[in-house]
């Protein structure tokens, strides 16, 4: 394609909620300085993962919200819109308790399947996002530089383990007990601020989650490869 023919490259971010999104919004956006100051991002999150959807081939139902639930009608639209263009769909997803090598493989399948004419790059944090904040220390002490470091370095990176609980240990302190039993929506409004304050410092280079890595990897590997067309 010609340079003046070129647009910029377009990067559609799916999330599971907007803490996370806004890790994975300035960890690509990191990743794709490193190659290219001619893109946009826009960051789509959803409420929550959701679930598979009985027929992936019908519309999603009326109230459908989650990450999964509106995957393959949202790769169907891409696929119509964007097929053929210089536009990458990311879709990230937090592991729970599934299996990530299985995760992997069936939302690959759906991606193949309903967006077949564009690129998609997925990611799993695992365990959940916050495994992902956990991996680059220097970012977290930058944000709190009052944190728990004994707790930090307890942490076993991508093991399953309670990893909100683990960050809420190390930002929290005595805290932390309190916090963890008031439960929900005030976890998530924690979350979020935790989300905000460290995604700032955060580097690509400085994180050691092999699950980011994997991701880093696939999403350079698309760019470069839209860059080469």
């Amino acid at each position: 394609m010609n340079e003046k023919e070129r647009m910029p490259m377009r990067i559609e971010i799916l999330s599971e909620d907007r803490s996370g999104g806004m890790v994975l919004d300035r960890l690509t956006k990191c990743i794709l300085r490193g190659f290219t100051s001619d893109f946009t991002c826009y960051l789509r999150p959803h409420r929550g993962c959701g679930y598979w959807p009985h027929n992936p081939d019908a519309k999603p139902e009326p109230f459908a919200a989650g990450l999964l639930e509106l995957l393959p009608a949202k790769l169907r639209a891409y696929d119509k819109v964007y097929a053929g263009t210089q536009t990458i769909v990311i879709v990230c997803i937090d592991s729970d308790d599934h299996d990530p090598q299985e995760l992997m493989s069936r939302l690959k399948a759906t991606c193949r399947q309903y967006g077949p004419g564009i690129r998609t790059v997925i990611g799993i944090s695992v365990e959940e996002m916050e495994s992902w904040m956990l991996a680059d220390k220097n970012a977290i002490l930058m944000a709190y530089p009052d944190a728990d470091v004994e707790r930090l370095e307890e942490y076993e990176q991508d093991s399953i383990c309670g990893t909100w609980e683990v960050l809420c240990d190390v930002l929290l302190h005595e805290q932390s007990a309190r916090v963890k039993r008031i439960g929900y929506p005030a976890v998530g409004q924690y979350k979020a601020s935790w989300a905000e304050k460290i995604s700032q410092y955060m580097l690509p280079g400085n994180n050691v989650s092999p699950s980011f890595k994997q991701f880093e990897l696939a999403l350079s590997g698309a760019v470069k490869s839209l860059l080469e067309e």
